[in-house]
């Protein structure tokens, strides 16, 4: 029984029922005592975090915008999105959806000098501040400090150790779309790059993703030997082309080496897109004349904090005993490095 379920019983609409079930003055004695009466007969009771919610909703604009959410990192600077395109954006979905539910964001820093675990608490507490936005950690065995259990937390990616909330870039899906890609645009030998970085904070997803549908769709020994490499090597990277002769290549690397792989195609001396497809999954593809799939950080900041106040709403404070991951796809940017349809 849903307040929908209950509406059409009353021959209302579920606004009615809604204010009659919070004693609205709009709404007559008669039609209250009717709307509970007929909700008590037919087992409704209200869902807990929806009230929660929506009692902050109806909350004025202007007492809501005192309400805070602190932004923090285990990064070496207090605003890390300010030297990193792909931070930025993220901040920016951050900033703009909790604008529209009414809260404001402050950044805090971790690593400030002097700062220990028990000071940040009490800062917390003094502040008032019950929700904490984590941009993650260079340090992919980070973990959380316990301290902060009385907050509710939501972190970006998989850098932290620690069990928690967290939005992550869905890179499964964004390694099996380019694969379709190529695939539809006639390349039948795929390879892949993968920066080592990137596949260790992806929890080796790419390279999982390549050989299941390499096995799925070409067939056991479809798929070529996976080369990783921190920085690009040329010489490596010829090495392993004329050796496999793969029809196109994936390269999932970070965005500073994108400018490296074009002379590094050029000397290799094939002709991009005719007799290989390259195609990048990075943060920043646009602008850089490379097909490929760039994740959507706009929408991962903005599920971060719709995250963060459905945790605050359930009460779900601390480090979280059942973690909630949602995944954001990313989307797809054309360029001139594989065939056309």
């Amino acid at each position: 029984m849903n307040l929908r379920d209950l509406a059409r019983i009353a021959q209302l609409s579920t606004a009615a029922v809604s204010l009659a079930l919070n004693d609205s003055p709009k709404i007559s004695r008669e039609t209250k005592l009717r709307v509970k009466k007929l909700a008590k007969q037919n087992g409704y009771k209200a869902d807990a975090r929806v009230v929660e919610l929506m009692k902050h909703l109806r909350t004025p604009r202007d007492l809501r915008k005192s309400a805070c959410f602190a932004v923090i990192s285990f990064y070496d600077s207090l605003r890390p999105w300010s030297r990193s395109l792909h931070l930025t954006r993220v901040y920016q979905g951050m900033s703009q959806r909790a604008e529209q539910l009414g809260y404001r964001l402050e950044p805090l820093w971790l690593k400030e000098p002097g700062m220990n675990n028990k000071r940040f608490r009490s800062i917390l507490e003094t502040r008032g501040i019950d929700g904490l936005l984590c941009f993650g950690s260079p340090d992919l065995s980070q973990e959380f400090p316990s301290e902060f259990d009385r907050c509710a937390i939501v972190t970006q990616g998989l850098s932290i150790r620690t069990p928690l909330h967290r939005i992550i870039n869905h890179a499964y899906h964004d390694t099996i779309e380019a694969l379709l890609k190529l695939h539809e645009r006639g390349y039948r030998r795929p390879g892949i790059v993968l920066g080592q970085y990137e596949d260790i904070r992806s929890a080796h997803t790419h390279s999982a993703a390549y050989l299941g549908w390499c096995e799925l769709n070409l067939g056991r020994g479809g798929d070529l030997p996976i080369i990783r490499m921190n920085d690009l090597d040329t010489n490596e990277l010829t090495r392993w082309y004329k050796r496999h002769k793969p029809d196109s290549l994936i390269i999932v690397h970070t965005p500073s080496i994108l400018s490296e792989l074009k002379q590094a195609l050029q000397t290799i001396g094939v002709n991009v897109p005719k007799d290989l497809g390259v195609l990048v999954i990075s943060p920043v593809v646009e602008g850089s004349g490379f097909s490929g799939i760039q994740e959507n950080q706009v929408v991962m900041g903005e599920r971060t904090v719709e995250l963060l106040v459905a945790r605050i709403a359930n009460q779900d404070f601390g480090i979280p005993k059942t973690p909630r991951i949602e995944m954001v796809e990313g989307h797809w940017i054309e360029g001139n490095t594989i065939r056309e349809k």
